[in-house]
Order: structure tokens, then sequence, then C-alpha cells
């Protein structure tokens, strides 16, 4: 363990001495950009340390740890994403021990007072601007410095260089670009000499290559010559998607290392929609990978990759950051992307980003970047050349193949441009926020003069600090005006001028300033409604961020909904397509939650132009009855399960943490359990995760089911009771909608002679000779209706069919198979009978 160097004596010499011996343990060596990184850093010097991807950032990092424990500061290390950060939290445990390593997220804590912490940059930043120059830190590892010029987040990057004149400073990137005015500013700010170690040496080449053949050509070439893993960009989920289903036709594994896949796999549970594609690439040797996955999904491949049993692995150029996937060859698609607004051509930045994944420390002695030429060209040219003497055929050739949509030109002068460009210069995206305002000027001493010297003193051009000041006097003024700060005639006990009257925690951070709104909206609900458990969940869904591809799904089946029935209405195209622009997705409590926050805003004045975004997704979910594989399956959210999983993980912690205690009733929290648990079934990876944050002890290295695990379903019975229920009332919504087939499809008591379509027909066929429908209202699936006894192994359930007199004749009784239900990870219950009282 490297804490077991630390020296008796803090000095540059004792230190090295120590952290050399720690190496050589470790059977390392350090490379001269590392060395020299080291004893700069030793010196107490700010180090700027700009090197390739895979040149050992990692281990100038725990020096710098390593040099802040033994002089008695508290050190941070910061990343982009929480992954990322996750990662080095374990790392960080295993060198110094798991008592002197902390992590915070946006979510939760671990250890928040050891003296080595990992967080992302936005928690660094929010530090810095509460407590300025007093902030408890005196070392800062920024990696991914390049994050700088991010337009939304670069800010986070930025205020701790201006805010900890104390720290020292370990910024690193493999994209940094000219260094020269960071160094200039850092020295000028903190008193210490700033240097910048740069190499271009990898510790593994990279041979480039421009490529004018077919893409399955050049991604045979790779195999065949030895080259794989590789990686195979797009800049679509989609492209991936349809590249690793197209590859299905190479045979990429010997029988040997099919058999290896088949023992890694084991009981891995494939059981969503995009499973059972994933499950035949990875058999395969061919791998996915993307943001839109599955945790346990991207991980499987990840692990299969680590060990080299995936030849081929299609994927987003998100990989670049925190993901560790041991690649030898990077084939890029296209050098164009669509980043929002617009289609361009990739930034020399990203361009090396995405390439330095190449090349494997310890297996290759080079790595490869290829990059492809427009597809429509290389068409195109083939074709030129085939007729070239053929005088008819090139008369054909008049018309030639165009662009796919949205293509921007490339050529290979771009790519040698991507290849040997300098990184552009990092501009400044500071910005300045209600969060900004209220922090600094809630610090001890004169918060305004803070707040000042920021705004004059910071990366921007003049002309926009001016424009900064300005936002900065209004959202001064419009908290005054809310009466949230409020100018004293001399300064408090804290030497303060300007008091904010607000609670501010030392993680308070106004860039999610919608969470508060839950508080003042729930007492508004109806606690004796049958359905306020649904109310204070759509309450809880309306402040999450929208997702996009499942509000988009949504939109669309309303939209065909709307006109199925204006076209059985008889309503002309013209006054359809003028009704259709105004049909949206669904949004409960609308007309209660927008004029709510309406009020809420004139009191809160930082929640700007925000607006809530009343959704259906987890509440829909739980009305319908569905399963996650049923309800993706019938949205077509397969490329998108990932998405859906992380929604439904958000809206379970929004019920957790944003639902005051006193608001819970009992059925709030069987939702709240029953939510939980579903995505625990589905993969429980990002629960476990939150949960090990909110519980300390548990959050040791390795704490981690394994992602195949199944978890017994029915071991939380408060959970599994509203699964069970939720089945059983899926019952009732198929016989509403005369859904016999399905309902026939369904686990049945008689194993040996099911229920049929028909049978079912003519069993319920009595009760739609009295009523015209059947309730599917809040009262219809309330706990009054439901009855269910748990004796033994052997559950009995009992389920009131609610028609519209109130006669409440008609029951559906059934069995709940505990063992099956295990074995499954949902509720299954098997449908007895449909009697008539």
């Amino acid at each position: 363990m490297l804490a077991d160097h630390l020296p008796a004596d803090p000095g540059p010499d004792e230190l090295l001495e120590g952290f050399v011996d720690w190496v050589g343990e470790q059977g390392m060596s350090l490379y001269p950009a590392q060395e020299d990184a080291v004893l700069e850093l030793l010196a107490g010097r700010n180090v700027i340390l700009n090197t390739p991807t895979g040149s050992g950032k990692s281990l100038v990092a725990a020096a710098a740890h390593f040099a802040g424990l033994a002089r008695g500061v508290r050190s941070v290390y910061t990343a982009p994403i929480k992954a990322l950060v996750s990662e080095k939290f374990f790392a960080l445990c295993r060198d110094f021990g798991s008592d002197r390593v902390g992590m915070i997220t946006g979510d939760a804590a671990v250890n928040r007072d050891a003296p080595i912490i990992c967080c992302t940059a936005e928690i660094l930043s929010n530090w810095a601007l509460h407590r300025g120059a007093d902030t408890d830190v005196g070392l800062v590892v920024m990696d991914e410095f390049h994050y700088y010029s991010d337009p939304q987040r670069g800010v986070a990057w930025q205020l701790p260089l201006l805010e900890l004149p104390h720290a020292q400073f370990l910024l690193m990137s493999a994209t940094l670009g000219s260094t020269g005015f960071f160094e200039e500013d850092l020295t000028r700010r903190t008193g210490r000499e700033t240097v910048t170690v740069r190499s271009h040496q990898r510790p593994v080449p990279l041979e480039f290559e421009y490529r004018e053949t077919p893409l399955h050509e050049s991604i045979q070439e790779l195999l065949e010559t030895g080259r794989a893993p590789v990686y195979i960009v797009h800049f679509t989920q989609a492209a991936a998607s349809e590249q690793a289903q197209h590859l299905m036709s190479m045979d990429v594994l010997t029988r040997a290392e099919k058999e290896q896949v088949r023992e890694q796999l084991g009981g891995f549970r494939f059981d969503t929609p995009v499973g059972k594609d994933l499950k035949r690439f990875v058999s395969h040797g061919i791998g996915l990978h993307h943001a839109g996955m599955l945790p346990k999904y991207r991980r499987l491949v990840e692990r299969l990759a680590q060990v080299g049993l995936l030849k081929l692995i299609c994927g987003t150029d998100t990989l670049g950051v925190g993901v560790n996937v041991p690649i030898r060859s990077v084939l890029l698609t296209q050098l164009c992307k669509f980043d929002g607004g617009g289609t361009r051509v990739l930034s020399v930045r990203e361009f090396q980003q995405i390439a330095g994944r190449a090349g494997r420390k310890g297996f290759d002695d080079a790595g490869t970047v290829w990059v492809q030429a427009p597809a429509h060209w290389i068409e195109n040219r083939r074709a030129e050349l085939k007729a070239a003497d053929d005088p008819k055929k090139r008369k054909k050739l008049v018309k030639k193949k165009p662009p796919e949509k949205g293509y921007v030109h490339w050529s290979e002068g771009t790519f040698t441009k991507l290849v040997n460009g300098n990184p552009e210069l990092l501009d400044s995206s500071f910005r300045v926020s209600h969060m900004m305002v209220l922090n600094v000027l809630d610090r001890p001493g004169d918060g305004c003069r803070d707040l000042r010297v920021l705004l004059t003193d910071n990366h921007e051009p003049r002309v926009r600090q001016r424009r900064h000041i300005r936002r900065a006097v209004h959202i001064y003024r419009s908290l005054a005006g809310a009466g949230i700060v409020e100018r004293l005639p001399e300064p408090d006990d804290e030497g303060r001028l300007v008091r904010v009257n607000l609670d501010l925690q030392e993680d308070f951070a106004l860039h999610q300033p919608l969470s508060p709104f839950v508080l003042d909206a729930i007492p508004l609900l109806d606690r004796e409604a049958v359905d306020y458990p649904l109310q204070v969940l759509s309450v809880v869904e309306a402040v999450l961020e929208h997702p996009m591809p499942i509000i988009k799904a949504h939109q669309d089946k309303a939209r065909a909904d709307a006109v199925a029935r204006m076209k059985a209405e008889g309503i002309e195209y013209d006054q359809r397509m003028e009704q259709l622009a105004h049909v949206t997705h669904p949004k409960p409590l609308a007309d209660l939650l927008y004029p709510a926050f309406n009020r809420f805003r004139e009191a809160h004045p930082w929640v700007e132009d925000e607006n809530i975004r009343p959704k259906s997704v987890a509440r829909e979910l739980y009305e319908r009855g569905s399963s996650f594989r049923d309800y993706v399956a019938s949205y077509g959210l397969k490329r998108s399960e990932g998405v859906v999983l992380r929604y439904l993980s958000d809206a379970y912690k929004g019920l957790v943490q944003n639902v005051p205690e006193d608001a819970k009733t009992d059925e709030v929290y069987d939702l709240t359990e029953w939510l939980g648990e579903l995505v625990r079934q589905v993969d429980s990876s990002l629960i476990d995760e939150w949960e090990r944050l909110q519980n300390p002890d548990e959050a040791e290295p390795g704490g981690a089911a394994a992602p195949d695990e199944r978890r017994d379903v029915t071991a939380n019975v408060r959970a599994f009771r509203v699964m069970v229920r939720n089945e059983v009332f899926r019952w009732v919504q198929l016989l509403a909608t005369r859904s016999y087939e399905a309902l026939a499809e369904l686990p049945s008591v008689h194993e040996d002679e099911p229920w049929t379509a028909a049978a079912l027909a003519e069993a319920f066929a009595p009760y739609w000779e009295e009523h015209g429908e059947v309730r599917l209202d809040p009262e219809a699936r309330g706990p009054a209706h439901f009855v269910l006894r748990e004796e033994g192994r052997r559950w009995t359930v009992r389920q009131t069919v609610l028609d519209p007199s109130g006669f409440a004749e008609w029951v559906l009784t059934g069995i709940v198979d505990l063992d099956a239900s295990r074995e499954a990870g949902e509720a299954v219950v098997r449908l007895g009978g449909i009697t008539r009282i």
C-alpha cells in the first residue's frame, strides 16, 4: 500500500524516495514525463500534464495525493463523470486505505471528511464558491481538464483555479493544446511556479491510415492482419447497433473462443429486448457499447473485451472518457458528427481523444487508427474505376450516388490535418448563476467584494465580463426582491454586509433548482384521494429531466391514437392536422402543477427560465402493470433501455430523497419499494451504487454484486405485494379491452388445461350482457377490491371487477407462484377462476 511508504519528513527527497520504492514494488518504473511531473509536484509547483492516453497520468496523480497526505493537506481528485470518479475512488482506496479516501457525488457522500476526496468537478467548484480561499483543500488533481472548454460544464473547471489561491494544482489531459495562459495565470494566482510537462511519446505508438475501401473490407483486413480487437466508431447509437447486426455474417471467433465466451457468460441474464441481440453479438465475438444500453450490458462488453473475447466492438464516440475497454485498433466510420445544432467535422481534440484509445500497453507494439473515406465517395470511385475502359458504363455514371442526409464533406486532407494538428485552444466558458451569487455572498467576510473580484478577474475577455456583471446585478436584485438576500446596516458576526436568508449547505447546488418544488407541491395534493401515491409520483416526475426517447415515443402514440379517434369520428384531414398540433404526451396534474410552479418561481428566482416537465413514465409503468421488458418493447425503446432505467432510478431516488416523511403514507412506501425493486430486478447496479453511497459502511471496494446474479424478488415482501397487485389488475385491464388472447397467454392455475381465449370470452360474456364497460379508475384498482392471503408457500389472490353500477359481483381468483417469481424476477400469478358472486 502506498500509504505505508509515507516518510516522517515530508521533504521532496524523502517523498520521492518513498514513492519510487512503492512504484518498484508494483513492478513498474516511471517514464521520463512521469518522472518530470512527479519531481515538479514534490517540489511544490503546479503541474500541467499533457501526455497521451495510456501514458500513466494516474500514477502521477497518485504521487500528488501521496505528497498531500504526507504534508497534512487535503487533496481532491475531480473528473467529469461519476463512473470515472467511482473508479478512481476504489483505486485510491487500494493504494491509501479506505479510511483515508472519501467520495462525494451529487447523490450522496462516503467518508466526506477524509484527507483524500474523489468528486465530480461541480462538487469542488461549489466548495470553491462557498468558502473561497478558506476551502479546506490544499491540492487539486483535475483529470480530463480539456472539459474546461465545455460550453455547459466548463465553468466548474475554471472556478477552482480562480477561487483556491492557496492550493497546488495538477491539471491532466491528453489533448490540451497551448498551455501558456494557464501557466501564467496559475502562477499569478497561487504564487507557485507552474510548469507544463508535455510528451508526445506514447508507450504504444499509433499508425494512421486513410481508407478508401468499403467498411466491411477494412474490417476484414484488420481481422486478417491480426489487429483486433477493433473499436468501430459511429456517431449515433442506431448506427452502432445496425453495424453490429451487419457484422454477424463474419466469423471472427474460433470454436475454442466461442466455448470460452459461453463459459464467461455463465448464467448472465439477457432478459430485456436488446439482450437477445447482444447475446447473439457477443457469442460471435462482436460487442456493442453505447450510453443507451443497460449498465450491466456495457460492463459485460467491457469484461469480455478485457479477456480478449470480443474482436469487434461497435460503439459511439463517447468511449473516450472513463471506460476501460482495451483495444488495438480504432476504425472511424466518418469524420463528421451532429452536435445538437448541426453537422460538422470533428475537432482536432475530438479526433485525438478517440484515436488515443488505440494500442494496449503490454500487448501491442503499435496501435492502429484507420479512418474511412465517405461511403458514397468510395462507391462512386469504384464505379468510375470499373467503367474506365468502357464508354457505355461511363455514360451510366452521370448520376452518381449522393451522400447521406446530414453529410458534411471530409477528405484525406481533412484526415491529415486532424492527425498532425494541435488541439484547439481551450476557451473559457464562464457563466454567472444564482448558485454562484448566493454562495459567494454567503461567505464569511465581504462577499460583495469577493463577487466583484470574481466577476472582473476571471478568464473571460472584458466584453463578456461586462455582460456577466450586468447579469449578476440582475440576479442580486431578483434575490433581494424575493427577500432571499438583504443588505445589513453593519457587518454581522461573520463580517458579512449581505445576509443570505436561506440555509445553504456546504454542497448546496442550484444547478438542480427544481427539486425543492416537490416540497411546495405535495401539500397541495389530496391525501385522502385513492390515487394519492400516484399523485406524489407525478410531482416527483415533473421535476426530472425529460428522457427524450421515451417522451417522443409517448407523443407518437398519443398522436396515433388521436388520428385513429378523429378518423372514426369522421373529422376531415385539414381539421385533423390542426388538432394534431396540440396533441402531446400525457401530463398528469398539469392543471395543478403549472400554476403552483408559477407561484414557486416568484419566491425562488433562481429557477429563472426553468420549468417543470409533467410526464408519466414511472406512473404509466405502474398503472399498466407492465414489466420493464414489456414496456420497452411496446414503445420500441430497445436502443434506449439504459435511458429508461436511469430515468426510473432517478424517479425512485426522488421518492426517497425529496418527498418528506410526513407525506409518505403506507401506499407511498409501497409504491417506492415497488419502483426500487423493479429497477433492481432489471439491473441493480445503479441503485446499489447509490445506496452504498447512502451507507458508507457498505461502500468498500468490491462490494457490488455480480450483474448476472438474480435478486430474490420475493424477499422484498412490500415491493412484491405491489407487483402481485399490478399483475392481477392487468387481468382486469385485459378483460376491459376484451383482449382474451393476451389474457390466455398469461400463466394459468390449470397448467394441463390452461384458459383459452374462447373459454375466457364465454366465462365473462354474462358481464357484458349487463354492463357496457369495466371500470379502470383509481378506485377500481384500490386496495379495497384486492385481497392477498399469504399462507405458507401458497398465496392466493382475489380481485373484484368494478362495474359502472357499483354491484361488484364479479371476481377473479388466482395463485401466486413464489418459485416461478424468484426465477423470473417478477411476480408470476396464475389465473384461476372468473366467477360471479
